[in-house]
Order: C-alpha cells, then structure tokens, then sequence
C-alpha cells in the first residue's frame, strides 16, 4: 500500500497528538510506503527530518509540483522517471524571456528545478502568462490565488505519481493520495483514492465535490489523512486499532 500526500496543510498539518499516530503508524509498517508528493524543492524537505517531531522519511520524494523524483533515503533521481521529464524542460531562461513584461508577475526565491515559481496579483494578465507559457511548451498550474508554477509540458504531481505507480507495479487500489490546494488537484484526477483534508481551498474543493474515490475529509492535515484511511477499507487495517 502507498500514501502519496502533499506536506505544507496536508502532512505536516493537524493537532500534535494526530501527527504522532500517522507518523507512528507509517514508520511501524515498513508495508505501508510513503512518498511526499510536493511544491517545495528538496532543499526544503530535508530540514524536516531533524524536528523535535521528525517526520517519517518517505520512500520516495517527488517534489518541485511533479518536475523532480528522488528516492528518500539516498536522495538519487530514480533515472527511469526523471530522465523523461528533463528531455520535458525548456530551461529557466527561457521561461523568464518568455513571461518577460507580464505585470505583477515576481519570480519566487526558493531553491527549484525544473520549473520556474512567481508569485501574482490582482494585476497580472494571467490570459497573456496563460498564452506566454503554451507558446514555449510548458504548462502552468494555479493555486492559492497567488502561486505560479511553470513546469515541463505533461508534467505535475499527478503524472509523476502515476509514472512511480506503474513503476512500483502497484494496482489503483493501493494508492491514497492527500492534498490541500489546487495544486493537488492532478493527484486526484489520476484515478487513484483520494483525501481533500479539511480547511483545503475552495477550488479544491470544488473540483472534487461529488468524486466517489475522493474523500472530503472534516479534519484538518493528518487528522484528516487518518479519517479518510479509516473511510476507505483497503486503508481501514492500519488505523483499526488508531482511532
């Protein structure tokens, strides 16, 4: 079995004692896997192993929205995987001379591969930055009304998940995948379970209303990650006794 989740608002969310038990659960069943599926580069994840809480050390790490696939222990790209989505990448030069003049747009500076992060406003033209990206092959994915992420074309979360899926030769039904924010969308539009924890933003929300294999939970971050696995049966053993 396989939980896929985001981190900031998903995994790293929820009341102390609720973080515990999932951190717990997962570092005492080597056969539930774990992989962080995040917006944040590798630099950033790996302060979060020394926490007076450290968190579980996932199997795998794909982070950059999908455009990276590390394995967690050794931090190596797994190359059958993440060979494929550099041949994708357009380089950050010519994403900035591509997006060059659009209003409002600020470049965000945190560590990043193979992708290109702003921040935008009220201001920005978000149809010519729309147009800018698809000119030079690469897509662009929206989330909490201020975030901007230009990656490979083909390329987020989603699509990197289901690339490790089949490269695990795992079926559907072993997978649960955790999101808070539209970024997380393409986790659930890869046909795998899903939890949209609680507190999740509003597009998400929507986007996943009325979805049988997406759970929206009431909780918040990990508590909303333990009601889903106790909600869905497959996932319902390793919480039996947890909740």
């Amino acid at each position: 079995m396989l939980l896929a989740t985001d981190l900031d608002g998903t995994f790293l969310a929820g009341d102390l004692p609720y973080r515990q038990k999932l951190y717990t659960i997962i570092s005492q069943q080597p056969a539930l896997k774990l992989v962080f599926v995040t917006g944040r580069g590798v630099e950033s994840i790996l302060p979060l192993f020394e926490h007076e809480l450290p968190v579980p050390r996932p199997d795998y790490i794909i982070c950059d929205v999908g455009a990276t696939i590390l394995h967690g222990n050794t931090l190596s790209p797994v190359d059958a995987l993440q060979l494929p989505i550099d041949a994708r990448w357009v380089g950050k030069e010519k994403v900035l001379q591509a997006v060059a003049g659009i209003h409002g747009l600020e470049p965000q500076q945190v560590p990043q591969q193979r992708r290109c992060s702003f921040f935008f406003n009220g201001n920005t033209d978000m149809g010519s930055l729309r147009q800018a990206v698809r000119d030079i092959e690469c897509d662009l994915i929206i989330s909490a009304g201020k975030f901007a992420d230009v990656l490979p074309g083909g390329v987020n979360k989603g699509s990197t998940l289901k690339a490790l899926v089949n490269y695990l030769e795992l079926s559907s039904n072993e997978v649960l995948t955790a999101g808070d924010t539209f970024n997380d969308l393409s986790l659930f539009n890869a046909g795998y379970k899903g939890v949209v924890v609680g507190n999740a933003e509003e597009g998400l929300l929507k986007a996943t209303a009325n979805r049988e294999y997406v759970y929206q939970a009431k909780t918040e971050g990990t508590e909303g990650i333990l009601e889903a696995m106790h909600y869905f049966p497959s996932f319902r053993k390793w919480v039996r006794d947890e909740m």
